[in-house]
């Protein structure tokens, strides 16, 4: 490879989004390099020469997954995220910007929104504590390669992402997931969805696209602080499922919900300020039409 950017998870949501308005950086995914296998980070570093790293891939997955393969989720990310980091550093990689995920912050704090000095502040949910613990481990190892050799690698963390290349499978996160249980309802010419738990927990979304634009603007600018990504919306669970129902034209439908099924972490919504001082021009896709846009492009 001779091109200087690299884009690792580059088959996953945001990274068929950074494809198709950074066309110049070089994208992996899993099927070509295995990034939990230390001889296969060893060959593409040993291969290739790189100024900057955008490091997206992971593995991810809704709640129900989280629960039942914890082990899978610690260890694949744990593996992935050290390896990385460590062979950015060895082979003396200027730049590298770790994506991570809001479900590194603490499962419960005293003030909301949670802003990026509070992460230590407790431990992750315990619907997903092996994922989040893992990820938090990957903005822990890049403070301390800063630290100890100068860099000024960087993290982002985003809220809950959706996006047309999301995932519809038994790994989806709940906006695929919601519109997808819209979708086969509307073709089973049913009357109504069924979501876990009870509809109050509190979420931020944001669009994969939004996520892409702001990465190719901290590799473009040369941006090197840490900090949250989330549009400024904060909503509950059952208003998200009615925007999606009124966006895909199915306000005849009603929800009912399976409270013994669990409903995660309660809220977890993080501080934008610090995104709108570094971009204070940014701005984020409506949650309805980007929800429209995903169903309309549906073909499940």
């Amino acid at each position: 490879m001779s091109n200087s950017i690299l884009v690792t998870g580059g088959a996953g949501q945001v990274g068929k989004e950074l494809q198709q308005i950074f066309p110049e950086a070089t994208y992996i995914s899993s099927n070509e390099y295995d990034l939990t296998s230390e001889t296969s980070v060893q060959d593409l570093f040993t291969f290739s020469n790189f100024d900057t790293i955008i490091h997206l891939a992971a593995k991810v997955g809704g709640i129900i997954d989280n629960i039942n393969n914890p082990a899978d989720y610690y260890l694949d990310n744990i593996l992935m995220n050290t390896l990385m980091v460590n062979y950015a550093v060895k082979y003396n990689v200027r730049r590298f910007i770790g994506v991570l995920s809001t479900c590194i912050y603490p499962d419960n704090v005293e003030s909301y929104p949670m802003a990026e000095h509070m992460l230590h502040q407790g431990p992750p949910t315990p619907t997903n504590f092996s994922y989040g613990v893992s990820k938090r481990s990957m903005a822990v190892h890049i403070d301390a390669v800063n630290k100890q050799y100068n860099k000024e690698y960087c993290y982002v963390t985003p809220c809950n992402l959706y996006g047309i290349y999301d995932k519809f499978d038994e790994r989806s996160h709940f906006v695929a997931a919601l519109i997808k249980k819209i979708y086969e309802a509307k073709k089973a010419s049913s009357d109504k969805i069924t979501l876990f738990g009870t509809g109050r927990p509190l979420r931020q979304f944001m669009n994969a696209r939004d996520l892409a634009i702001i990465l190719k603007r901290m590799v473009k600018e040369d941006i090197t602080e840490s900090f949250n990504i989330a549009a400024t919306n904060n909503l509950s669970i059952d208003t998200i499922a009615k925007i999606a129902l009124t966006a895909c034209d199915c306000d005849h439908m009603h929800i009912e919900y399976d409270s013994s099924k669990p409903d995660g972490q309660y809220r977890k919504d993080v501080s934008t300020k610090k995104l709108h001082s570094i971009f204070p021009d940014i701005s984020f896709t409506d949650l309805g039409q980007g929800i429209k846009e995903v169903y309309n492009k549906l073909d499940l």
